[in-house]
């Protein structure tokens, strides 16, 4: 828009001073096409643009093709007009299209008025992305609105899934302390699965969310968003009024601030149906014809069948929660809603988690990764157990005298493998033999018979190396000698012991 002052100067510039449009623009500062708008509304326009042009033999078959498609596209219409032997280019054409193109009639709206608690307005809206830990979410603002005073309720969420759809509803009528009698809706995926013409199919949850409080879905006409004109402007109003140059710490905090503005500045603003009163004033008169609520709110949670692999997580929303390890391979239901995770085998719960926003996290239960633990150490003790078996088949009633009396069999067992690698299996099944039969089931008497046998034999004793990770040991270079030059010192040279002495 532009004042009646310059509106007036480009009149008077283009008629009385024959100023080109381009000159009038660059002069008052403003873009040509507001100065086309306006000659074009004093009847100026189309007798500057009568001169000659090459499009001129081509017009009216372009006015007879618009009349007949007025949505053809003129990159269409300039192929059919090139076929014809039209010389000029492209983009000049779209100019000339857009001067006998047929606007569109206007279409005139009725005025809307609803009996107090007759209709709700539903919607969603997008409000950019927040950062979390591990990347970003887009935010979501749910926003409900009695039609009759404008009541408005919003709440922010990390989702516009159908779990976040059914809270919002749950948060809006508890907010408002009853239902509408009517819900309206655009043909958003959680309330309408389909539609072709009148015939609609709803989704068959949002069907029980309006049987559970009584209310009747009804979703606009397609491309009709006129029919919900109050919730769009409520989306307007929450974007200038709220959350513009608005600061957060994360989504509790902008809804915590939100429940202010709602109540200090949404409710206290004048009724648009009634100037005479405001927002909460007209909410007082409507809300003792709403629909009472149930007992019990609806259950607004999401099940989800998830697929435990060979590690005990499930992945839910990009975040994994950890099962028992007792249900690994399996096909389990996670059940979520915005505050809880929970995983459920048939109907047996058998992980519980607090939702987790962040990407890419790992959510677990100590007890879980306890249980794990457990069974990998007891796994391990049982493979030692089955070496010394098939090595040594003393070793069964050596390991149940230990047990008998309170002994540790990690331990024992670990032990005695060194001792297979050390004495090899026919020395120790002898020793654990005779430990038995000498009732001293212990570690101390079987390395001591062993070393008895060992004496016996005039074996070596055994020898354990052990090789340091420590880099310093790893990169260490040994040099290797000739010993034959230590038989004969009279052959050790000066330049020999002053390149031992270097190394």
């Amino acid at each position: 828009m532009i004042s009646p002052d310059k509106e007036s100067d480009i009149i008077r510039l283009a008629r009385a001073e024959k100023w080109p449009v381009g000159t009038i623009a660059s002069q008052l500062g403003v873009h040509h096409s507001v100065v086309h708008r306006v000659l074009g509304r004093e009847g100026m326009l189309e007798a500057r643009l009568q001169r000659p042009s090459m499009a001129d033999p081509f017009v009216p078959f372009i006015k007879a093709t618009l009349d007949k498609y007025p949505k053809l596209h003129a990159s269409r219409l300039y192929q059919m007009v090139k076929e014809r032997g039209y010389p000029g280019a492209a983009d000049h054409f779209r100019t000339i299209v857009g001067r006998y193109r047929p606007s569109a009639p206007a279409e005139a709206y009725m005025r809307l008025r609803t009996l107090p608690g007759e209709q709700a307005q539903v919607d969603w809206a997008h409000f950019g992305k927040v950062g979390v830990d591990g990347g970003e979410r887009k935010l979501y603002v749910f926003l409900m609105v009695l039609a009759f005073s404008r009541k408005l309720f919003a709440r922010f969420y990390l989702s516009a899934a159908m779990t976040a759809f059914l809270r919002g509803h749950v948060e809006a009528y508890e907010y408002f302390g009853g239902a509408a009698r009517v819900n309206l809706y655009d043909n958003l995926k959680s309330a309408v699965l389909e539609r072709v013409g009148d015939a609609i199919r709803f989704h068959p949850t949002h069907l029980q969310l309006a049987s559970h409080y009584r209310f009747e879905p009804r979703p606009c006409n397609v491309a009709r968003g006129n029919e919900k004109g109050r919730v769009e402007r409520a989306v307007r109003y929450l974007r200038t009024s709220f959350f513009a140059a608005r600061k957060f710490r994360d989504v509790d905090d902008l809804n915590q601030q939100l429940q202010r503005w709602l109540t200090d500045v949404s409710d206290q603003r004048r009724c648009p149906q009634d100037p005479s009163r405001t927002v909460a004033e007209a909410f007082a008169e409507e809300q003792p014809r709403l629909l009472a609520l149930a007992d019990n709110p609806f259950p607004a949670e999401e099940l989800v069948q998830v697929r435990v692999g060979k590690t005990p997580y499930i992945r839910f929303d990009r975040n994994d929660y950890s099962v028992p390890h007792t249900h690994v391979r399996k096909t389990l239901v996670a059940s979520a809603t915005l505050e809880t995770v929970r995983v459920l085998d048939g109907q047996q719960c058998v992980a519980t988690h607090r939702r987790c926003w962040d990407i890419r996290k790992q959510v677990e239960d100590p007890a879980h990764i306890t249980g794990l633990l457990e069974v990998k150490r007891r796994a391990k003790q049982q493979r030692g157990t089955d070496q010394l078996h098939h090595a040594s088949p003393a070793s069964q009633p050596f390991l149940s005298r230990v047990a008998e009396r309170g002994g540790n069999l990690g331990s024992t067992v670990a032990n005695l493998l060194k001792y297979l690698d050390a004495f090899g299996a026919e020395a120790l099944d002898h020793a654990l033999r005779d430990a038995v039969a000498n009732n001293t089931p212990h570690l101390h008497a079987v390395r001591q018979l062993l070393d008895q046998y060992r004496h016996k034999r005039n074996a070596p004793p055994p020898l354990t190396v052990t090789i340091s990770d420590d880099p310093r040991v790893t990169r260490q270079r040994v040099f290797t000698r000739k010993l034959s030059t230590y038989d004969d010192p009279v052959t050790c040279t000066e330049d020999d012991d002053d390149q031992d002495s270097t190394r």
